[in-house]
C-alpha cells in the first residue's frame, strides 16, 4: 500500500491532486489506525499512469565526474560570493544616495514652505502681506 506522499511521486503529481482525486471518489483509498491514507498500487494506476524509473546511473564513472566537477563548481561558487559582495555594497550606496537626497527634499520642501507662508506657518494673501492686514 501506497502512503498519499508515495503514491504523489509514484504518478507525478502533487499530494492535494491525489486527496481531491480520492475525496471524488474517482480513487478508492482508505485511512490506517494512525490517520494517514492508504492507497492500493493497482487502483492508483488505474486512474494515473505510473511514472518511469530511471536506472541508476553507474557509481564509480559518476564519482570521477564528480571529483572533476568540484573545483570547477568552488570556482564558480567564489566568483559568485564576489559578485554577491558587490552587489551588496552597491545596494547599500544607493540606500544611503536615497536616503540623502530625500532629507535634501524634505529641506527643500521645508525652505520652500516657508518662503510661501512667509516663514510664519500661515499664508498671507498679497493684500495683507504688502498691507499688513
Amino acid at each position: 500500500m501506497y502512503s498519499l506522499k508515495e503514491a504523489a511521486a509514484a504518478v507525478g503529481v502533487g499530494k492535494p491532486a491525489l486527496l481531491k482525486a480520492i475525496q471524488k471518489g474517482r480513487i478508492s483509498a482508505s485511512k490506517n489506525d494512525f490517520g494517514q491514507w492508504e492507497i492500493d498500487p493497482a487502483e492508483l494506476h488505474r486512474v494515473y499512469k505510473p511514472i518511469p524509473q530511471e536506472p541508476l546511473p553507474d557509481l564509480p564513472g559518476e564519482r570521477r565526474e564528480t571529483q572533476e566537477t568540484i573545483p570547477e563548481l568552488r570556482a564558480k561558487l567564489e566568483a559568485m560570493t564576489e559578485i554577491k559582495a558587490r552587489l551588496e555594497n552597491e545596494c547599500a550606496d544607493l540606500r544611503r544616495r536615497l536616503d540623502a537626497e530625500s532629507e535634501e527634499r524634505r529641506r527643500t520642501q521645508a525652505q520652500l514652505t516657508g518662503l510661501l507662508t512667509d516663514g510664519k506657518g500661515k499664508n498671507r494673501g498679497f493684500f495683507r502681506k504688502w498691507f499688513r492686514w
